[in-house]
């Protein structure tokens, strides 16, 4: 019972100083298109000059607002992709679809009871909407509110099988309460499922280490800095992974990758003081 107390309180300490179990799309997953995000591949925006003219000459077609809304929304503009769908909710209130994209935008914008609004009138329309499930699972695991989140997941998942967001975000669900496990089985069919394989293999990592395997986590974060090479959270992670190890070189070096990125990365300094790095020295990193 005390090797595993004290395996624990270490744990508690790297993952809380990392803040790594914060997974979602505030940290690094903010992008439509990462692998927390329930709307479907938007079309090239190559596409967004013929989807004007389609709305010019067809004004009244919420199909078309919907569509270049999502072009809109994954180019960054966001105020432009509201404008689109509430114009397409306008024209048609019973446009599911619209209504969920919608939902991600206020997800996105920490507007969290919109969202959830635009969530609940989606499903409301097409009960069997997987991705409306998926965009309310993470507004309820975002609130706290696990029991519903899991429903809901569950529910997109049953109903997209397919789908490695659903697998993602219920893997980050029993994650944040120390169900680690269940969520390296669903990183791990995520992984399987998504082209985004960055941050998968950060949480999977993050779940090795909670079950006292910083040998595989270094597997996955090793994999991880080489698709994301300027991920500070991935390369502190490996930090504290090799630590583990006792392998104070590839730890060091680490922690200096990530604060070569960001200078200011507390973890990371503390990693760095932790394994004895000193500025200015040359570590070897693989």
């Amino acid at each position: 019972m005390a090797k595993r107390s004290r395996t624990l309180n270490l744990l508690v300490l790297g993952l809380s100083a990392l803040g790594l179990l914060a997974l979602s799309a505030c940290s690094g997953l903010s992008n439509i298109g990462a692998p927390d995000s329930e709307t479907p591949i938007a079309p090239s925006q190559s596409n967004l000059a013929s989807l004007g003219e389609v709305i010019q000459k067809h004004p009244d077609d919420p199909q078309a607002y919907n569509m270049r809304g999502s072009v809109l929304a994954d180019a960054g503009d966001a105020d432009a992709a509201l404008a689109d769908f509430n114009k397409a909710i306008s024209l048609d209130p019973n446009y599911a679809q619209a209504y969920a994209n919608r939902g991600l935008l206020h997800r996105q914008a920490g507007k969290l009871d919109q969202a959830l609004t635009d969530y609940n009138k989606a499903l409301s329309i097409d009960g069997n909407y997987a991705a409306a499930y998926l965009g309310r699972g993470i507004v309820h695991r975002q609130q706290g509110n696990n029991a519903q989140a899991l429903a809901d997941l569950n529910k997109a998942i049953a109903l997209r099988p397919d789908s490695g967001q659903a697998y993602y975000n219920r893997g980050l669900l029993y994650q944040s309460q120390r169900q680690y496990q269940f969520a390296v089985d669903d990183f791990t069919t995520a992984l399987g499922l998504s082209n985004q394989k960055a941050d998968l293999f950060v949480a999977r990592a993050l779940s090795y280490l909670a079950l006292g395997d910083p040998k595989l986590a270094a597997i996955d974060l090793d994999e991880a800095v080489q698709l994301q090479p300027q991920s500070t959270q991935a390369w502190a992670s490996r930090g504290l992974a090799y630590e583990r190890l006792g392998d104070k070189e590839k730890a060091a070096g680490s922690y200096a990758k990530a604060l070569n990125i960001n200078d200011k990365y507390e973890p990371a300094k503390a990693g760095f003081a932790r394994v004895g790095g000193k500025a200015g020295q040359s570590y070897q990193t693989f």
